[in-house]
């Protein structure tokens, strides 16, 4: 009896994930990296879908554009040494090759440094439409064996430039059910109160 009424309750939770035909979301408990992704995405949900927010893909551009520059020396190399083989070509394989290191370690320290941790930008607009977006973050951590999530949503005024965070520890069984079933309206929940935290120190 315990059983049914518990698998109603999930049903319950998950109707607001569940979007036309798409299914509820189902990982395996036991694996730490298909829980935090799903965690993560929900978050990206939350702020996109629910709050409204538009994701901001400036830093995931940066980095794809890093990439892009590398990967088009390394190509530029091997073009040019295959009309003009070695040595002729030497001067310019070595120019691109230098430039792919380089680049290499302009993303590794991009990585490092700016993107860290960060799942996910976004920008609320100025409900007046008249002033700047304000910017939110979200960066998030699972250490290899723990069940503890630890999600920390940043908040930068966009006239101020005044930035606050909320943080948030919890057990990740807190969000999944026995058969790993996200329950998406508790998670839902707790992210919306981090919101309203950051919202009340906003107004203070």
């Amino acid at each position: 009896m315990a059983s049914k009424k518990s698998g109603k309750q999930a049903e319950s939770l998950l109707s607001k994930w569940s979007v036309g035909d798409e299914k509820p979301v189902t990982i395996d408990k036991w694996d730490g990296n298909a829980v935090k992704n799903a965690l993560d995405d929900a978050v990206r949900k939350v702020l996109t879908e629910h709050l409204k927010f538009v994701e901001n893909h400036r830093v995931i551009d940066t980095r794809l554009a890093i990439c892009t520059i590398a990967c088009l020396f390394a190509v530029a190399a091997l073009i040019y040494d295959y009309y003009i083989p070695f040595p002729t070509s030497r001067p310019v394989l070595i120019l691109c090759v230098l430039s792919y290191f380089l680049l290499m370690g302009v993303l590794t320290m991009f990585t490092a440094f700016k993107e860290q941790n960060f799942i996910v930008f976004a920008n609320e607009k100025d409900k007046a439409g008249m002033g700047p977006d304000h910017l939110w973050s979200v960066r998030s951590s699972l250490k290899r064996y723990d069940d503890i999530y630890e999600l920390i949503l940043s908040y930068e005024d966009g006239e101020t430039k005044r930035k606050e965070e909320q943080s948030l520890k919890k057990s990740v069984a807190s969000w999944f059910d026995e058969n790993g079933v996200l329950l998406f309206d508790i998670f839902l929940n707790d992210i919306k109160e981090m919101h309203k935290g950051l919202k009340k120190e906003k107004a203070q």
